[in-house]
């Protein structure tokens, strides 16, 4: 096969950072080459992310944190901050700058607003800039290490919540959507880190991933990770889902991530989630969605508020893959003059959704309600 050219478990590190350095594993170029790329600048960050290279909302947060790290400490090395006041003003600038790399995801969102309170809460007192730089990197580098353990949890809690709620435990087939794993996530993942503990727990008969367009995460990246883990797993274009729950009564779950949760549960997740889960309560299984606490955004009330971000036309009229020979290709596979619409999220209401699985544990509906009430769960 062609991967055995290059290690597979080096593609399941999708960030690899030491202090004044940040690598970034290129997703588009998956999964036909492996190619780490570094990010110097809040400017490298900030088109990472733009450009999908990096993409999953928990790893655009971090690796956005991330890069504003290696970028501070190399102008600190130099030299560039007269004051703290120089360091703060530099910090929030930044991480305002970064915020519009990726408007939808609300991870992004909710670390900048921390890092810059932490950041201006220091440099009130600080005398030296390297007091205010050394808490943003202290506290930068622990968002790496604490989403590890954050998507564990809900890896955890996920698959305890499936397995008490199928109607036969003895055939959980499961289908997912996008990419939700250690591609999307400083490690893990969410939706898939449901899928893994499922199946490492010996309850996951077999996996379905949807090939996700217009970018094929589903083909490009789940389909990678699903290969390398040997779980047992089929691909299958968006628009077989429905056929599928028809013909095969063990897919008992659909399992999503989320780039953003309202107060009441609605979900914005990649586009083609909110089909999903119509056909999921059509056919009666569970839909859940699966996403740290950082995804849920109190401050909006419901799905109606959130922006959802409209990507390129050529994303959804070019695609991009190897010829026979194993030569890269971008082709086009739509005619000259079509006019396009390239959403990049969905809004899935809240009244379709199952279940939230988070690292705190798993949010579900009161009786006779049809929305959730994320702000009592999180304790706000």
């Amino acid at each position: 096969m062609y991967f055995a050219k290059r290690p597979l478990a080096r593609t399941l590190e999708a960030i690899k950072y030491t202090r004044g350095n940040l690598q970034i594993l290129n997703q588009l170029a998956l999964p036909h080459e492996t190619i780490f790329e570094p990010v110097r600048n809040v400017q490298e960050g900030h088109a990472a992310i733009k450009t999908m290279k990096t993409r999953g909302a928990p790893a655009i947060a971090i690796v956005a944190a991330l890069a504003l790290a290696v970028d501070v400490n190399a102008r600190a090395a130099q030299k560039e901050f007269k004051s703290a006041v120089d360091a703060a003003q530099f910090l929030h600038d930044s991480l305002e700058y970064l915020k519009t790399s990726r408007p939808t995801a609300v991870n992004l969102f909710d670390a900048a607003a921390k890092l810059d309170a932490l950041v201006q809460s220091i440099a009130q007192k600080a005398t030296e800039p390297a007091a205010v730089i050394d808490a943003y990197l202290a506290a930068a580098e622990q968002m790496l290490i604490d989403d590890v353990q954050d998507n564990k949890n809900i890896g955890k809690y996920g698959a305890e919540y499936i397995v008490s709620h199928v109607k036969d435990k003895n055939n959980i087939n499961v289908l997912t959507h996008c990419n939700t794993g250690s591609l999307a996530t400083a490690g893990w993942g969410t939706a898939l880190g449901i899928i893994r503990d499922l199946h490492r727990n010996g309850n996951l008969k077999h996996a379905f991933c949807t090939e996700t367009r217009p970018y094929n995460q589903g083909s490009r990246l789940t389909a990678y990770e699903l290969v390398y883990e040997s779980i047992p797993a089929t691909l299958i274009c968006d628009s077989m889902a429905s056929a599928l729950l028809r013909l095969n009564p063990g897919v008992q779950a659909i399992i999503v991530g989320a780039d953003r949760v309202a107060a009441n549960g609605d979900t914005a997740n990649k586009i083609g989630t909110y089909q999903l889960a119509i056909t999921a309560k059509y056919h009666g299984i569970l839909f859940i969605v699966a996403a740290p606490s950082t995804s849920v955004d109190i401050s909006t009330k419901s799905g109606k508020e959130i922006v959802i971000e409209e990507r390129p036309a050529n994303e959804l009229v070019m695609t991009t893959g190897l010829l026979e020979n194993n030569t890269p290709a971008t082709v086009r596979t739509a005619a000259d003059g079509i006019q396009v619409w390239n959403p990049s999220f969905d809004v899935t209401p809240s009244e379709l959704i199952s279940a939230i699985v988070t690292e705190r544990g798993v949010v579900v509906k009161q009786p006779g309600q049809t929305e959730f009430d994320m702000a009592s769960f999180l304790g706000q």
